[in-house]
């Protein structure tokens, strides 16, 4: 499988020309003029470009000094953060990030061109699905602090999700019932997860402890871009497995009927559906799983 990878790696960077120091015949390497692509129309912060590209901030600033040299980029201290720097591109860039845009597109048809329609189908098929599964293989799982402007991005969009699917009238309050305030979600007595996926939150769980009874996961929610990419999965094995570390035989966890999919999988990977054990309003379906050693 490894020369196999390898072998597709070796011939994707050859036929898109990412071997060639002028790429598209624009007279700098690819990894500039990547870099002047996701800048984008808007400009972009310089630690998100980061982030994004998955570049060391060295690297990143050799790049945009070289994009400034020729005129095409600025970089300026942030308006609302003088920490943050902000990358924009001039009216040169623009029209020059034009140029990449229509020569892209052309080396595209150039790639699509030789085959017949049939071949042309089964490869941007193929293509879509080597990209779902290479996102899936790029998200990160990280342990966050449950204050961390991720993880707070996260629970908001968490309670905005279930309200808005909510069609009886109940109003999730994440301050009633079964909470995960953040000293219940923050070592020793739990742990709080982000999902990133090229350095954006898409994603959430927490983990609370408890000494002698189930651990709790609680919180665990994926951005509608993030779902169906087999992710949920992931998430949840890592939340049983904190748990598993933290001491507990057994976790509990509760959600809405509105949830679908929080229902198949939890019921898919071992949960069984119990009898309510805690008041949270919210909730219609309470599970337990047993954590193997």
């Amino acid at each position: 499988m490894i020369s196999d990878v390898r072998r597709f790696n070796r011939t994707v960077t050859e036929r898109v020309g990412v071997l060639d120091g002028r790429f598209l015949g624009r007279g700098r390497p690819y990894a500039e003029s990547r870099l002047l692509w996701e800048i984008g129309p808007a400009g972009c912060e310089v630690r998100r470009l980061r982030a994004r590209l998955g570049l060391d901030s060295g690297y990143v600033s050799r790049l945009l000094r070289s994009l400034e040299a020729a005129g095409l980029a600025t970089v300026e201290i942030g308006a609302g953060d003088r920490r943050t720097r902000v990358a924009r591109l001039t009216v040169a860039g623009r029209r020059e990030r034009a140029v990449l845009d229509r020569r892209s597109d052309e080396l595209a048809q150039a790639l699509l061109e030789p085959l017949p329609e049939p071949q042309r189908e089964r490869l941007v098929r193929a293509m879509l699905e080597v990209e779902r599964l290479l996102r899936v293989a790029g998200v990160e799982i990280r342990s966050v602090d449950p204050e961390h402007p991720d993880a707070q991005w996260c629970l908001a969009e968490y309670v905005a999700d279930l309200n808005r699917r909510s069609a009886d009238g109940r109003v999730f309050d994440p301050a009633d019932g079964a909470t995960a305030h953040p000293h219940e979600v923050r070592p020793p007595t739990g742990e709080f997860f982000v999902c990133y996926l090229r350095g954006e939150a898409i994603g959430c769980g927490a983990v609370k402890h408890h000494a002698d009874s189930p651990a709790e996961i609680k919180r665990m929610w994926l951005a509608p871009e993030a779902r169906g990419l087999g992710l949920g999965r992931r998430l949840l094995a890592r939340l049983e497995a904190c748990a598993r570390d933290g001491g507990a035989l057994v976790a509990h966890i509760e959600t809405s009927a509105v949830s679908g999919e929080a229902l198949a999988l939890y019921r898919s990977a071992s949960w069984v559906e119990v009898p309510r054990f805690n008041g949270e309003p919210f909730a219609d379906h309470w599970f337990e799983k047993q954590l193997a050693r």
